[in-house]
């Protein structure tokens, strides 16, 4: 029998756009040819989905909130039952969307085909903003990830950060655009977007972006985060894929290594990253912990075939670590 859980123990993962992700393998795909699939997979996935997934995996607490709609919603709910995620989701009427991950062996490329959702409902936002309330008394930090379903209002993810805050909760946003921006003056303790994200929200005053040479990305980056700490608190730590990862304190921008090694499937290492970076925060209070965290359960995705696993249910990470963030 599993021991009880502690009071406000878990952390809250908020995406608003499921995804069915369809993985698919080939030995060499050839354009304009028929291509038979070597092997293939089926997974829950989403953003949201894949932080709670690799929280659950590493022996942590994890709640994902999110909207479901359709003829495949069972079927979702099934894959999420499936990996042991405690899934809150509410009525959205819109249909779960697919994605596919296409992985050519023969070059070692992986290409994602996303599927745009469809628009939720009338009520939904209402609907879950309830299901959050009644979340967050179990819940010590919030996690928001991706983008929101149309129909969704832009002040959701603001309200969300506004209550968070005010319950006391450790906020981490792996968001962009407006949705990131309309947020901060809540003042979330971390955002943590991928380069071109950040670079989507904040454009360089040239057209370079990320095509800048480092010296310049470093400056653009560095002014950024040390805006958004005097003004907010928020805490900036940027992804480069397989690069090193920025990350700003006390108004300098400092870099963590990532080994480079050969990859099975990076489809989910950012929300990987995201999850460690949250649970290694919030139990040192050390962002460098986080970061380290996060890079190691980045790499550990990254040599899965399923999307958002690291494959390590029920312990918690060495001493040492790397690998991709995104």
């Amino acid at each position: 029998m599993p021991a009880p859980r502690c009071e406000r123990d878990a952390f809250l993962c908020v995406c608003l756009n499921p995804v069915i992700q369809k993985t698919i393998v080939f030995d060499r795909l050839e354009k304009d040819e028929v291509n038979r699939a070597r092997e293939h997979r089926v997974d829950a996935s989403g953003k949201g989905v894949n932080v709670a997934r690799v929280l659950i995996e590493t022996g942590r607490h994890a709640i994902h909130l999110t909207q479901a709609g359709g003829p495949t919603r069972d079927w979702f709910f099934s894959l999420c039952a499936a990996d042991g995620i405690d899934l809150r989701a509410v009525e959205s009427g819109s249909e779960i969307r697919f994605c596919y991950t296409v992985i050519d062996r023969g070059d070692g490329t992986t290409t994602e085909l996303v599927e745009e959702a469809r628009t939720v409902e009338a009520g939904t936002a209402e609907r879950i903003l309830e299901a959050f309330d009644i979340a967050i008394p179990d819940c010590q930090a919030l996690v928001i990830s991706g983008t929101r379903a149309a129909g969704f209002p832009d002040t959701i993810f603001p309200e969300m950060v506004r209550r968070a805050r005010e319950a006391g909760l450790l906020v981490v946003l792996d968001i962009k655009g407006q949705d990131l921006l309309s947020c901060l003056p809540w003042r979330p303790q971390v955002a943590k977007p991928n380069l071109a994200e950040l670079l989507a929200t904040w454009p360089m005053a040239s057209e370079e972006g990320e095509c800048a040479d480092e010296d310049a990305l470093r400056a653009h980056i560095a002014a950024i985060a040390g805006d958004l700490h005097a003004r907010y608190g928020t805490i900036l730590v940027v992804t480069r894929g397989s690069n090193p990862t920025w990350y700003a304190r006390g108004g300098e921008l400092f870099e963590y290594p990532v080994e480079k090694r050969r990859s099975l499937n990076p489809t989910g290492s950012g929300d990987a990253f995201t999850a460690g970076l949250a649970a290694g925060f919030l139990e040192t209070g050390e962002l460098c912990e986080g970061i380290r965290e996060g890079t190691l359960l980045g790499g550990l995705n990254a040599g899965q075939l399923k999307p958002g696993s690291v494959n390590r249910t029920g312990g918690r990470s060495g001493p040492s670590g790397d690998s991709p963030g995104s």
